[in-house]
């Protein structure tokens, strides 16, 4: 961690061996001019070298309260933080899927690879996406066949079924924006389950915890998600919670089988900003 013109940094490490994600996540920030408040903020890459090894340096913006991941593990969250947290993801990907014509403007871009992991939250609980080394830009003459990666690219336990089977429509950008959709669908319950109702809270736990190991094969993940088609678990004390009922069907509506079945980041996001004005209005209430 240091400081960039006031700003609080971190460097984010690659080695050599991974210099294509490296690569691929500095031309994303660089050549698209990527600025939103919910995904993370790049400041500069370099290439160093320490002890005769080289260093591919990422520099961004410090978030000292970390990954949603490691925050969930310690933390359950209100129900306004709840929605804050989701909204502001889904913010994050409405901007990265949407094509911005202007200047500046950006292709629409999906990230590949959405997890709690990849997620950091902010110190006002809202969150930015971040690791953006299997993102993927629509940019005019896009054909996947010629962007030289791979379909099945990024992390196993939260693949939709469509990758697992390599069902997915290669021809269509919006199949990855789908793609997507479902992985956040299991980002926004991890967030759900650490919400405090009626003064109970579940303990965290990563989707399939109970169905799959901590390092599931492709195999057990198709297994779980293709075939017996399985889905985390919503205990029931949650499922019969009235406020909870908007939140539960849109994460529902984002894992579904079918892909063209899914909301998309603009649905959820649109949902959720009525969900956020509402609590807004509560606490106004409260207060008066």
């Amino acid at each position: 961690m240091g400081k960039f013109y006031n700003e609080h940094i971190a460097v984010k490490v690659y080695s050599s061996k991974d210099e294509i994600g490296w690569r691929r996540e500095t031309e994303m920030y660089n050549s698209y001019q990527i600025r939103h408040d919910n995904i993370l903020t790049y400041y500069a890459s370099d290439v160093c070298s320490r002890q005769s090894f080289t260093q591919l340096w990422l520099v961004v913006q410090y978030h000292k309260e970390g990954s949603l991941y490691n925050f969930l593990q310690s933390n359950p969250v209100t129900y306004r933080q709840m929605v804050i947290m989701c909204h502001s993801i889904a913010a994050g990907l409405v901007y990265l899927h949407q094509d911005i014509v202007g200047c500046p403007g950006k292709p629409a871009i999906v990230h590949r690879d959405m997890k709690s992991k990849n997620v950091l939250v902010k110190d006002d609980l809202t969150c930015c996406i971040c690791d953006l080394e299997h993102a993927m830009a629509y940019t005019i003459n896009w054909d996947f066949r010629e962007e030289g990666v791979n379909v099945k690219v990024g992390t196993k336990r939260y693949m939709p079924p469509e990758l697992l089977d390599l069902t997915i429509r290669t021809t269509s950008f919006s199949s990855f924006k789908a793609a997507d959709m479902y992985s956040f669908g299991l980002v926004m319950w991890e967030i759900v389950m650490r919400c405090i109702i009626s003064g109970m809270v579940e303990e965290y736990n990563v989707p399939y915890w109970s169905i799959v190991p901590s390092d599931p094969s492709y195999e057990e993940m198709h297994q779980t998600v293709v075939i017996d088609k399985i889905r985390p678990m919503i205990p029931t004390r949650l499922l019969d919670t009235s406020s909870l009922n908007g939140i539960l069907t849109m994460i529902q509506e984002c894992w579904r089988q079918n892909p063209l079945a899914r909301l998309t980041a603009l649905n959820v996001k649109k949902k959720l900003q009525k969900m956020v004005q509402s609590t807004e209005k509560e606490n106004d209430n409260s207060t008066t």
